[in-house]
């Protein structure tokens, strides 16, 4: 099937934001798909403050963005954003990073309220990025997200159907991702 880069802008270790990515990761495993995750807290924070695009490790998150059909974007929403570590990374990738992929950006945090992050602040960066397809996002209330022993994660039942439904949408589009490439063009 298609190459899915799942991509986590939490600057925490123990973040329910990549514990959901890993979460969706498996379903999207199960559904054929290679994924490969990266979580944007492993970078070193030098290259990304001072936007070295030519630092090895920023070089190799380019290609790694360069050789999938889809990108999965996590992001915790803080000030009612994505993070800033996040934007440092997107700040360093070519401007049309993302031309003719699928992208399915989702979104954590403490409150409803930020719930329209996802397509007040995070869409419209996506889409300059040259997105083909931008899947119906989802945010997900941290208190839906349980991180257990051994890396086990559990979504609350309701925000779960949701997840595996946006998921599923993404995952058609990816079936159709020749298409999607062809229509960017």
């Amino acid at each position: 099937m298609a190459t899915v880069l799942s991509v986590s802008g939490s600057p925490s270790v123990t973040s329910r934001t990549t514990g959901l990515l890993r979460h969706l990761d498996a379903q999207l495993i199960a559904q054929g798909h290679e994924v490969i995750p990266l979580d944007v807290r492993t970078l070193p924070a030098e290259p990304l403050l001072k936007a070295d695009m030519r630092h090895p490790s920023i070089v190799a998150a380019t290609a790694l963005f360069a050789r999938a059909d889809g990108v999965v974007i996590g992001t915790p929403v803080y000030k009612a954003a994505y993070s800033g570590l996040l934007k440092s990374l997107l700040d360093l990738l070519p401007q049309y990073a993302l031309s003719g992929k699928a992208v399915l950006p989702l979104a954590t945090g403490g409150t409803t309220a930020h719930v329209l992050a996802i397509d007040y602040a995070l869409r419209p960066v996506l889409a300059s990025m040259g997105a083909a397809h931008i899947a119906p996002g989802w945010f997900t209330l941290d208190r839906d997200i349980t991180l257990g022993e051994g890396g086990r994660v559990t979504v609350a039942p309701g925000p779960a159907e949701a997840l595996e439904r946006v998921t599923d949408q993404f995952s058609a589009a990816l079936r159709g991702h020749p298409t999607l490439a062809a229509a960017a063009v």
